[in-house]
């Protein structure tokens, strides 16, 4: 597969890479999806697994500076958390001295069925509510196919890639109309089904064509040659991160460069957050805490070794 160069036609205007000022500065974070099988444990039996309470808990142990408490490890999701579960949590991460970087959820919007993509809109209007509540200034949201689909194209009934593309931007676009009265942007992360390139990935942005709507960027789903070619192209529309272990997540695929990726994302001017996440991917004596004290070491030693570098 080719490496992203040149030019991105869509439908609608360019958008604009985020505006920057006085150079790039990196907060390291934790996706809390790097526990999924704790938290996921905990959720259904509370003397089990740990919980998001916990995790900040080990978050402040290792001196991580946010945590992206991801929206389906709170107890009841889908459902929505009483705003009183929602500001004991928020307090305590802030008693930790830990910054909430973000919140996600899952939806499906690559299906034929409008009744689920209308389910999906209200679902992320919900949380985005949540995530204002919590302080977090991006919402996690998928452009790719969900379980119990493949691909894009069986979620689809093999509709066009471009009419599939407007069914995606028309309910990202009524979630970013809803998240701009909050101060919430919907976060669009590449997963490696539909955004499968950094040019799939923009396209869809800018179909959206929404300032409320805008690109996180998961260094492990861009599936082509040169995931750093597709990074570096989307660097400067990022608005979150999520930092892998493995390029294309999986065991055969090459260890990410994290030296070569902060590097790029300096490049951008990027401010904010860069939250790591490890997955299992069926590794024997997979340990959650071990691979992210090795993770988050690599990570802070990338910081290190780059200068902030100003945009252009």
């Amino acid at each position: 597969m080719a490496s992203v160069v040149g030019p991105v036609a869509t439908a609608s205007a360019a958008i604009s890479p985020v505006k920057r000022a006085g150079g790039s500065h990196l907060k390291t974070s934790l996706n809390a999806y790097s526990f999924n099988q704790q938290l996921t444990a905990n959720a259904q039996d509370a003397s089990q697994g740990l919980d998001l309470f916990q995790l900040c808990d080990y978050c402040a142990r290792q001196d991580f500076d946010g945590i992206d408490a991801t929206g389906y490890f709170f107890r009841g999701y889908p459902r929505v958390p009483q705003d009183g579960d929602i500001y004991r949590f928020k307090r305590y991460a802030f008693d930790l001295g830990l910054g909430i970087s973000g919140t996600g959820v899952r939806n499906e919007f690559t299906t034929a069925d409008k009744s689920v993509r209308a389910a999906g809109v209200q679902h992320i209007k919900d949380w985005t509510e949540v995530a204002a509540k919590l302080g977090a200034t991006t919402l996690r949201v998928f452009a790719d196919c969900q379980s119990p689909f493949k691909s894009w194209q069986e979620a689809s009934g093999n509709a066009p890639r471009a009419a599939v593309e407007t069914w995606i931007a028309e309910a990202l676009r009524e979630c970013a109309e809803h998240a701009q009265k909050f101060g919430v942007i919907i976060a669009v992360q590449n997963h490696g089904d539909f955004l499968k390139t950094g040019r799939d990935h923009l396209s869809l942005i800018e179909r959206v064509d929404h300032e409320w709507c805008a690109a996180i960027v998961d260094t492990g789903k861009y599936m082509t040659e040169d995931p750093y070619a597709d990074i570096a192209f989307m660097a400067p529309y990022a608005v979150n991160w999520q930092i892998k272990e493995m390029l294309h997540s999986r065991l055969d695929s090459p260890r990410t460069d994290l030296k070569k990726t902060v590097a790029i994302i300096r490049r951008s001017g990027y401010r904010g957050y860069l939250p790591i996440e490890t997955l299992s991917m069926g590794r024997k004596g997979y340990d959650s805490f071990v691979a992210l004290s090795q993770m988050l070491a690599g990570l802070r030693d990338a910081i290190a070794a780059s200068e902030p570098v100003a945009p252009k």
